[in-house]
């Protein structure tokens, strides 16, 4: 069994829940505590049922509730360790864990992704237990051919899709800021992400969750239609959908 709920996802803030056969586990506290409760109330879960909270990077979009929920709960955060400064303030020391290039949590098997942003470090995690297993990616201006082989054929695959291109370069944003988002260490367009996925998606994968998508260079109309497109090029049909800034998505489970 695997589950998923984005909780939020996009500039103003990211968290996700994550549930296994044996584990409960969160993805990145950018939004306030009591958004993190409630979400869990829906689910009929609390704090105390968490069996760690991962770290992609330190943005604020992804630490903004860190200090707020440290204070409520006991539970791990699992860093990686170029990561200690900028949180050291924040958790308590006995609550920090390191993350291998392979940990475990419960029955979890935790694999750190390589991820190119403009934050160092950054990361996002391959989550595998028994035959089920979740790509999450959010935050990088590319993926290397060696990552994208690794991640073939997994269950689901949450994975950033945050501009459109075009919206991009004829919006308002000064033109450092788009070259940074266009950049290496930026975000990925639509179309990259669909190019990736149209490679890493096989047999046994049941869902995609475009995330991250920019309020304002993107549309979700364009995000779907633009991966779909290439989707369709393969023999594989997963569900399709988004996870919004401002609104839950439903609990997806395989």
């Amino acid at each position: 069994m695997l589950q998923i709920k984005s909780f939020s996802s996009g500039s103003s803030g990211n968290c996700s829940y994550v549930e296994t056969s044996s584990g409960k586990i969160l993805i990145d506290v950018g939004i306030s505590y009591h958004r993190i409760v409630k979400g869990l109330e829906l689910l009929s879960k609390t704090l105390d049922d968490l069996d760690g909270i991962l770290i992609t990077h330190t943005h604020k979009d992804h630490i903004a509730g860190l200090r707020v929920l440290a204070k409520h709960t006991k539970t791990k955060f699992y860093i990686q360790e170029g990561m200690y400064k900028e949180v050291k303030e924040l958790i308590p020391k006995e609550q920090i864990e390191f993350l291998m290039q392979e940990t475990h949590i419960k029955k979890m098997s935790i694999t750190t992704i390589p991820t190119s942003h403009d934050i160092t470090p950054s990361c996002g995690f391959l989550i595998e237990e028994g035959e089920e297993s979740l790509v999450y990616i959010t935050d990088t201006g590319y993926l290397k051919e060696k990552t994208l082989q690794n991640l073939k054929n997994k269950t689901i695959y949450f994975i950033e899709s945050n501009h459109d291109e075009e919206l991009l370069m004829n919006g308002s944003y000064p033109y450092q800021l788009k070259q940074r988002i266009l950049g290496d260490k930026g975000h990925l367009s639509n179309h990259l992400t669909a190019r990736y996925l149209k490679e890493m998606i096989g047999k046994d994968t049941k869902y995609i969750i475009l995330a991250h998508l920019s309020q304002d260079n993107n549309k979700e109309e364009l995000a779907l239609e633009t991966v779909s497109s290439e989707i369709k090029k393969t023999p594989y049909s997963p569900f399709l959908s988004v996870a919004r800034q401002n609104e839950e998505t439903e609990l997806i489970e395989v």
